[in-house]
């Protein structure tokens, strides 16, 4: 039904919209030139503008030929404009000396803007999982909000224009459900993207349990244990003394050490006469009272 629905709904495309591949509409569109002052970043742009070694051979292209592929741009309630694709190109004008830069202005819904400024973006090889996370997701708000209905076909809409499944885009939306810390956790490439999709659907107060366990003990996250952790979870089960056991290793498999005591240390216990089975039976009958008395069992 989800289909159906989204085949009636009309999209501008990011080509339409942009231009690209279609060089008569680029012809049509009025490139002007904005003081840079005046052009402010998409509100709450997701993707990094990093003075990296990339940003340093843009910047060397602007001084040798001008920004050669003009931004997007759309008038902003500030007075100004909102960059909708060209930041990297921004930044790279500011180093480079120059006080305005090339754009093309649009007039773009949100939605319409959300979808541009994403798409592109969202192939640059370099993005960190939390960037595509949040990328994504306001991809797939912005498509609900057009009419697109259904979460599954929606993502497999995303997978199509960012060359993944759609389960993958699923499954890069849940991290925005996860704490801030985690989530570096997996830019860092310390929690990997599968336990992470399910420690994502642990409440806060469990997250965090999860967080100081793995910090103070540096564990890595076994798809497994982030399963049991969601089961707990949702069973309504789950403790941080759960949450202890499941992750530590020492819980699980320990293997009980090897111990060794000397007959010297323990002969003057018993009397001379007692064999080895005899003084072993009082030993384990000594640690049975023992083990009762501590309540373990």
């Amino acid at each position: 039904m989800g289909r159906r629905s989204a085949d009636k709904v009309q999209f501008a495309s990011y080509d339409d919209l942009f231009g690209k591949g279609q060089g008569e509409k680029m012809e049509d569109s009025q490139i002007i030139r904005l003081p840079l002052e005046s052009l402010h970043p998409f509100e709450n742009h997701p993707f990094r503008v990093l003075d990296d070694d990339k940003m340093v051979e843009t910047v060397e292209s602007v001084k040798k030929y001008g920004v050669l592929v003009p931004g997007i741009v759309r008038k902003d309630k500030k007075g100004g404009y909102e960059i909708v694709a060209g930041h990297r190109r921004k930044r790279a004008s500011e180093l480079a000396g120059c006080l305005d830069m090339p754009v093309i202005v649009r007039e773009l819904t949100d939605d319409e803007a959300t979808i541009i400024m994403v798409d592109s973006n969202i192939q640059r090889e370099d993005l960190l999982p939390s960037e595509k996370a949040k990328a994504y997701r306001m991809k797939m708000e912005a498509l609900s909000h057009q009419g697109v209905k259904g979460e599954g076909y929606t993502a497999d809409l995303i997978g199509q224009d960012a060359e993944e499944t759609g389960r993958t885009v699923q499954r890069y939306i849940r991290l925005t459900y996860l704490l801030p810390e985690l989530l570096d956790h997996v830019d860092k490439k310390k929690l990997l993207l599968l336990p992470a999709e399910k420690l994502s659907y642990l409440a806060r107060e469990e997250q965090e349990w999860v967080l100081k366990v793995i910090v103070e003990q540096n564990l890595s996250l076994s798809v497994t244990q982030a399963e049991s952790l969601k089961d707990e979870s949702r069973a309504g089960t789950l403790t941080e003394e759960r949450v202890m056991m499941i992750l530590s290793p020492r819980e699980k498999g320990r293997e009980m050490p090897s111990i060794t005591i000397s007959s010297k240390k323990i002969r003057n216990y018993f009397p001379q006469e007692y064999t080895k089975e005899q003084i072993e039976a009082v030993i384990i009958e000594l640690l049975k009272s023992w083990k009762d008395s501590h309540g373990f069992s």
